[in-house]
């Protein structure tokens, strides 16, 4: 039974994993492909200011969403494995991530919370 746990958990880390990774890239594709078609409207003389940083806020939702799936697995390794070791990277793991989650999502709300200028025309 005890072997069967081990491996149920591995795979769930595996695939916990998995899923972070693929948010991370999926999340790169559209950025990318975003940002080339703004680039095609900056070289029309189109101002990009305000789209650049929307999309650069999107991709890190993009990130703090894989983090939280990451942090997961992470848990689980240590769930499988439960050495002090383990234990202590796990724990700075964590610490860094919360940060970094902490300034990513700070950075959001204020891009959300603010407006941009619109242009009167007369």
């Amino acid at each position: 039974m005890e072997t069967f746990l081990k491996t149920f958990f591995e795979y769930l880390y595996i695939a916990i994993s998995s899923i972070g990774v693929a948010i991370i890239v999926w999340g790169v594709i559209l950025t990318v492909i975003r940002l080339l078609s703004l680039e095609f409207n900056r070289f029309k003389k189109k101002s990009i200011y305000h789209e650049r940083e929307s999309v650069r806020h999107r991709f890190a939702s993009y990130l703090l969403m894989a983090l939280e799936f990451l942090i997961a697995a992470d848990i689980i390794a240590t769930v499988i494995n439960p050495k002090l070791e383990g234990i202590a990277i796990l724990a700075s793991i964590v610490a860094i991530r919360t940060v970094l989650s902490y300034f990513l999502e700070k950075e959001i709300d204020k891009f959300n919370t603010s407006k941009p200028v619109e242009k009167k025309t007369s």
